[in-house]
């Protein structure tokens, strides 16, 4: 459509017959693929042309998928789609903590890689709807309560009481020195920024959203997908395992211990939750 930004994809595959469909898949789905079948080729197209989403192989000639994804996650915060044939959960934990979003296994099904797109195309979508509505521009900024005896040494963080463990601030959300923005996709501990993925911003965003409500595994994996949560929706172990990978990740990035958590506690069992703000740390 005339005046649209094009939907952009790269696709780095050194085995032609995989490349062609890949690329099938994603024309179809309205995207403009830009082909690359080595790691080297594969992150000189990322960088020059941007893409929303990006396929990529493990065993790729020059590179290797895994520190292709790791090398990709310092300049771009692309979707990181892995497509490998190795199947072992050490392989996948790998492909996803070098950065990867998603992990499938070769050989995949074209409408299985299809539904994973539309996926990511929701969670961007939801991403831009959030910032251009125009309710989220007019509406006043929720309330934050903010202790005037620690406001002048923390200008640029509100504190935050115990009664607002974790509160939305504009178009942010704060829980302790942990803090997040929407727009920017912006996240600072004791307002150090903490690079994230994709995913792991997103995985972030949904705890501080739910405060002391547990997130299932389930819960999670559904909203990363956009799923609307109903009997039809099912979640496979291997998404669920992918949460554990992802939240594994996020603890380390933020230097957060599970033995001991300041930001995000296990409930065995069940999933995730907030810690309480006057826990013990």
């Amino acid at each position: 459509m005339t005046g649209e930004t094009p939907l952009v994809a790269v696709i780095i595959e050194d085995d032609p017959g995989v490349r062609s469909l890949l690329d099938e898949v994603f024309l179809a789905a309205g995207f403009r693929t830009v082909l690359a079948g080595s790691g080297p080729d594969g992150l000189a197209a990322v960088a020059a042309h941007h893409p929303i989403i990006t396929t990529l192989d493990i065993n790729l000639p020059g590179i290797d998928g895994f520190e292709v994804a790791r090398r990709i996650r310092r300049v771009s915060d692309t979707f990181i789609i892995m497509l490998s044939a190795l199947a072992e959960e050490s392989d996948v934990v790998l492909g996803l903590t070098s950065g990867a979003d998603e992990y499938l296994v070769k050989p995949f099904r074209p409408r299985e890689l299809r539904a994973r797109i539309e996926a990511l195309l929701r969670r961007t979508r939801l991403s831009a709807a959030d910032k251009g509505t125009p309710a989220a521009a007019s509406a006043p900024p929720p309330r934050v309560t903010v202790s005037t005896a620690s406001a002048a040494s923390s200008a640029s963080l509100p504190v935050i009481t115990a009664a607002d463990a974790t509160v939305a601030t504009w178009r942010g959300l704060v829980h302790r020195d942990l803090s997040l923005d929407l727009d920017t996709r912006l996240v600072l501990v004791s307002q150090r920024p903490v690079e994230l993925t994709p995913t792991e911003f997103d995985l972030l965003a949904a705890l501080l959203e739910a405060g002391r409500r547990v997130c299932s595994k389930a819960d999670l994996a559904r909203g990363l997908r956009g799923l609307s949560g109903d009997a039809f929706d099912r979640v496979s172990e291997p998404d669920k395992r992918a949460i554990e990978t992802h939240m594994a990740n996020l603890r380390r990035k933020l230097g957060d211990n599970p033995n001991s958590p300041r930001y995000i506690e296990t409930v065995r069992g069940v999933g995730y939750r907030l810690t309480s703000d006057d826990r013990p740390v």
